[in-house]
């Protein structure tokens, strides 16, 4: 399996606030604004899964496999043109401060990782710095 991990992102927040908004999909409305509107096309979501176009990948639709309360939650694909999963990791630093990692993972040959090896890196960067400004 091949990985691509973000760089840690300190959030000024307690674990606890950003498990809490970060669990409920429901709460990405916060941050549909934000996005980049020539890469990000019709997201949609529920509580447990969102659905979006990302160019030039295509339709992805993500949902909740697993939570581990206030330390991982692990995503799954449902729909999307390279099977893959995404983990946000979150671990504590102080009362009011957390550090988080995006992680996706996916099966990968030796061509296809040479295609999208920088896109994912910098899409699973600027997911993390999304992630990073929402207000917990």
């Amino acid at each position: 399996m091949t990985k691509f991990e973000s760089s840690t992102k300190y959030i000024q927040a307690s674990q606890e606030a950003v498990y809490g908004k970060l669990s409920d999909l429901n709460n990405l409305e916060q941050v549909k604004e934000r996005l980049p509107e020539d890469k990000v096309k019709n997201l949609s979501f529920d509580a447990d899964s969102l659905t979006v176009e990302v160019s030039p990948v295509g339709k992805i639709t993500l949902q909740i496999v697993e939570k581990e309360p206030c330390k991982c939650i692990k995503f799954g694909t449902v729909t999307s043109p390279l099977p893959f999963n995404l983990w946000i990791q979150l671990l504590p630093v102080a009362d009011n401060e957390c550090k988080m990692k995006l992680t996706i993972g996916m099966e990968l040959n030796p061509f296809m990782k040479a295609m999208v090896q920088k896109p994912l890196q910098e899409g699973v960067e600027k997911m993390a710095d999304a992630l990073a400004l929402i207000p917990y």
